[in-house]
Formats: C-alpha cells, sequence, structure tokens
C-alpha cells in the first residue's frame, strides 16, 4: 500500500474520532499519540483551547528517560505518571482521544495505567 493512501487513512479515522470527542474543563480530552519512537499524551479543554497538563517520553520530568521508547512497557510507565500528574491538576475524569490507533498493545497499556492512577474514563 502506498504510504499516502496509508496516511490518508490514518488522517481519516483521526477526523472520525475527533467529532465525536470533545473535551471540556470538568472532563478535558486525553488526547494520546504514538510515533515511532516516543510517546505524547496531553489533557486537553476544547472549549478554551488550552492543554492543561502534558507527559511524553521525552519529559525531563520522568526518571530514567533514557530506556522509555515507544513500546507497552514504557507507554504503561508513562500512563501511570500522566495519571498523576493529572490528579495534580485537579483532573478526575477524562475523555480518551485514541487519535485513530487500534485500543490495544500500547495504547491499551497506557489507558489501563492512566485508570489505576485514579482517572475515571
Amino acid at each position: 500500500m502506498r504510504i499516502e493512501k496509508k496516511q490518508e487513512l490514518s488522517q481519516r479515522r483521526r477526523r472520525r474520532i475527533r467529532r465525536k470527542v470533545h473535551g471540556s474543563a470538568e472532563r478535558p480530552r486525553l488526547s494520546v499519540r504514538f510515533t515511532g519512537q516516543h510517546i505524547y499524551v496531553q489533557f486537553i479543554d476544547d472549549v478554551a483551547g488550552i492543554t492543561l497538563a502534558s507527559a511524553s517520553t521525552r519529559s525531563k520530568t520522568l526518571d530514567d528517560r533514557a530506556a522509555l521508547a515507544a513500546n507497552v512497557k514504557s507507554a504503561g510507565r508513562l500512563g501511570k505518571f500522566a495519571g498523576e500528574l493529572a490528579r495534580e491538576r485537579g483532573i478526575t475524569q477524562v475523555v480518551f482521544d485514541r487519535s485513530g490507533a487500534r485500543y490495544h498493545g500500547k495504547v491499551k497499556a497506557l489507558a489501563d495505567a492512566v485508570r489505576e492512577a485514579g482517572i475515571k474514563f
């Protein structure tokens, strides 16, 4: 399959999900993005258009970040860190935006870790 076609299909999935998922101050959107090397997580208030909290495998506040990559183990560690960060900022409930990725593997590990940290969705 051509790379342009794969990117187009990925963008379609992302847009389809974003039509349905909207964050607010009471219940922000938990946006997850995976690249080949890193994982990025943001808690977004779509009404105000601001990011309330963010974390990634590139964050300097994470311990031993050199060992982190875009894999299931790192997704679990990052999810736990992001959940604790969100609780510190007063976020207790979110809507989950998986950005077109299937809900298994890295995405599921990250979501389960955020739930274990006390965030509901």
